[in-house]
C-alpha cells in the first residue's frame, strides 16, 4: 500500500467528515470513552415494540440534564417529549410493516445530541376485530429493590391475538411489553414509597381490556425528601393594591427531568398548585400569590414538587414570614 503523506491524509480526513480533524482519525457521534464534546449524551436501553397494527411503543433510558427528547422514525422526527417522560407511543403507522427507530436528546440550550442506536419493529397484520382481550389475570409484583418493581401476570384471551400488553402505574402508563410477555420491570421508582400498578390487555385492533386486578407494592428503603426537595427557598411579603403578597423563589430538585408541578403549603396546609407547561424553570422558580389584606400576620410557607414517577418529592425548608414587615 503506497504511503501516504501527514498533510494530505489530514486534508482527507476532513473532506470525508465535513470537519477539521486533529491528531486523530476521523470519528462520527461520541468518542471512546463516550464523551460527546458537551452535547447531550446519547440515550440507551433503547427498545421498541409493536403495540397494535398501527402503533410502536419505544421507550429509553433517562439522560441527565436534558429539555427534551426527539423520536425519530428512520430520518424522520415523529414526536417530541419532555425530559420527564422515556417512552411514547408512536401511532399512525401502517400494518405488516417494518420500522426503525431512533432517539436523540435536547438541552435547554438547544444542543441536540447523536442519535441512540438503532431498533426495530414490525407491526402486525391489520384485522376486523372490534371485541377487547380479556383482563390480565393473577397480577402478582414485587419489589426488585429500592427503584424498581417486578410485575408478572397470566395472558389474557382475544378472538385473534393480544399484540402487547400496557403497565399503568396510577392512570399514567409507564411500560409496555410485547404480547408473548407476561412479565415486565418498572424502574425509576423512590425508596420507601407505596405504588399502584395495573396491566391492559391491547390487540392488533387497538382494543384494550380493562385492568386487571390493582397490585399495590411499598418499595423497600426509606426515603428522607432531602434528595427531591426544592432548595434554596425565600419567602418576601409584598404589599400591592392594598393587599399583601407572598413572593416565593427557589432551585428546583434535580431530578430526571425538569419538574412541571409543584404543591404550596401554607401554615401547614396545601394552599394552591403550581403548574408549568414546556417551559417549566430549570435554574430558580418564582411564584407570588395573595395571602390578605391584614399587616402583622406571620405565615409559614413550603414547597414541594411532583416527581417523573408521579409520586410528590420531599418538602423544602420551611420559611416564616410577616406581612407588612420589612
Amino acid at each position: 500500500m503506497r504511503d501516504v503523506p501527514v498533510p494530505a491524509l489530514a486534508r482527507r480526513c476532513a473532506l470525508l467528515c465535513g470537519v477539521l480533524v486533529l491528531l486523530t482519525s476521523c470519528g462520527w457521534g461520541t468518542g471512546e470513552d463516550g464523551d460527546t464534546g458537551g452535547l447531550p449524551a446519547v440515550p440507551t436501553g433503547i427498545t421498541a415494540k409493536a403495540g397494535s397494527a398501527t402503533t410502536v411503543h419505544v421507550m429509553w433510558n433517562a439522560v441527565d440534564d436534558v429539555e427534551t427528547y426527539e423520536v425519530y422514525r428512520g430520518g424522520t422526527l415523529v414526536k417530541e417529549v419532555p425530559a420527564s417522560e422515556r417512552m411514547v407511543d408512536v401511532t399512525r403507522l401502517r400494518p405488516s410493516t417494518a420500522y426503525a427507530f431512533t432517539v436523540r436528546a435536547r438541552d435547554a440550550d438547544g444542543r441536540l445530541g447523536p442519535r441512540s442506536q438503532e431498533v426495530r419493529a414490525t407491526t402486525p397484520a391489520a384485522v376486523a376485530d372490534a371485541s377487547a382481550p380479556t383482563r390480565p389475570g393473577d397480577v402478582r409484583g414485587r419489589a426488585v429493590d429500592s427503584r424498581a418493581v417486578q410485575l408478572t401476570w397470566s395472558a389474557a384471551e382475544d378472538d385473534r391475538e393480544v399484540v402487547s400488553y400496557d403497565v399503568y402505574q396510577g392512570d399514567a402508563k409507564v411500560h409496555s411489553v410485547g404480547g408473548e410477555q407476561t412479565a415486565a420491570v418498572v424502574t425509576g421508582l423512590r425508596p420507601g414509597t407505596r405504588y399502584a400498578f395495573t396491566v391492559r390487555a391491547r390487540d392488533a385492533a387497538d382494543n384494550v381490556s380493562p385492568a386487571g386486578t390493582a397490585v399495590r407494592l411499598t418499595t423497600p428503603g426509606s426515603d428522607d425528601g432531602r434528595t427531591t426537595a426544592p432548595t434554596g427557598l425565600r419567602a418576601a411579603s409584598r404589599l400591592a393594591d392594598g393587599a399583601y403578597y407572598l413572593d416565593l423563589s427557589w432551585v428546583p430538585p434535580r431530578t430526571d427531568g425538569p419538574v412541571t408541578e409543584y404543591q404550596i403549603h401554607l401554615d401547614g396546609r396545601a394552599a394552591t398548585s403550581l403548574v408549568y407547561g414546556a417551559d417549566a424553570p430549570r435554574d430558580r422558580a418564582e411564584y407570588s400569590f395573595y395571602t390578605g389584606r391584614e399587616a402583622g400576620v406571620t405565615h409559614r410557607v413550603r414547597i414541594r414538587a411532583r416527581l417523573a414517577d408521579g409520586t410528590w418529592g420531599g418538602f423544602s425548608a420551611e420559611r416564616k414570614v410577616t406581612t407588612g414587615a420589612g
